[in-house]
């Protein structure tokens, strides 16, 4: 169920879920004041609609100020933070579809080649906005074919009016190969990590130069990443029914407190409301057609 604070004007409350019947999308409807995600990227892409007030989200080089009628579009892997722009916070609808879904819709309806994106972080289109929000009462409804069209409908309308293809990869620079090798031992030894010295000298580097590389490469510092990292692999154990301060041992976190955290400032929610909205959403899944 969504996690809530009730009574006070600054009360916030989140849910963060799947629907079964659109495989490839998390949703997420919440109501914050004082919580603010901190660093971190998603391994598909971000879709929001704020109904209320203002959030201001940190991307690489600006903050833009997301306002009702606007979308807040964010591709795979960008590094971004968010916190409330006005006192009273922000309310909004964000779609999380997976890079697979949007590939699929893009090949299908558009004639953009490559890896489709989007070329703009945030949109004037109400009519998009009010789409997304279609998505989630649908789907809070139980009417999958409701969700899935209407979700098919707003990623293509998105794509269509500000999708490109994204850059190919480059062949890696020196300082790019060596911070991609730092986030394999990074993601490796995740549980007990090396000190920031310990992983230069073995990568036969120094602490500063592997720090600018790998901020440079992935848009964070390696202990930014590397919590980022553990927080994913902590929803996915979350969600094969790992007990919260199980999963928080696994991943290298000190206790179950300090992966809740981390996890509430990067997934919206605390993990235990996570892993029980995941639970839910399996037990009342309709099973498959034969």
């Amino acid at each position: 169920m969504a996690s809530r604070r009730e009574g006070a004007r600054d009360s916030e409350w989140a849910r963060h879920w799947q629907y079964p019947g659109v495989p490839g999308l998390d949703l997420l409807r919440a109501r914050y004041v004082r919580h603010s995600f901190t660093r971190h990227s998603h391994e598909g892409f971000v879709l929001g609609a704020v109904r209320r007030g203002v959030e201001d989200v940190v991307m690489p080089g600006e903050t833009i100020r997301a306002r009702p009628g606007t979308v807040v579009m964010i591709n795979p892997e960008v590094p971004h933070s968010a916190h409330a722009g006005v006192p009273e916070g922000w309310s909004y609808a964000t779609l999380y579809p997976s890079s697979a879904l949007v590939a699929a819709i893009a090949e299908e309806e558009t004639t953009l080649r490559g890896t489709a994106g989007f070329g703009e972080t945030i949109v004037e289109d109400e009519d998009t906005a009010q789409l997304i929000r279609a998505v989630h009462r649908a789907a809070e409804e139980g009417n999958a074919l409701a969700a899935d069209s209407v979700l098919r409908v707003a990623v293509a309308r998105l794509l269509h009016r500000h999708g490109q293809s994204l850059p190919r990869r480059e062949p890696l620079a020196a300082g790019a190969r060596t911070a991609a090798l730092a986030r394999e031992l990074l993601q490796q030894r995740m549980a007990e990590p090396p000190s920031l010295e310990q992983l230069a000298r073995e990568l036969g580097t120094s602490p500063f130069a592997l720090l600018r590389g790998f901020k440079a490469a992935y848009g964070m510092p390696p202990h930014t990443w590397l919590t980022n990292a553990r927080v994913r692999t902590a929803r996915r154990l979350l969600e094969s029914g790992t007990p919260p301060a199980a999963a928080a041992a696994a991943v290298g976190f000190t206790d179950q407190p300090h992966l809740n955290r981390h996890f509430s400032r990067i997934v919206g929610v605390p993990p235990g409301a996570y892993q029980r909205e995941r639970a839910r959403t399996y037990k009342t899944a309709e099973p498959p057609c034969p």
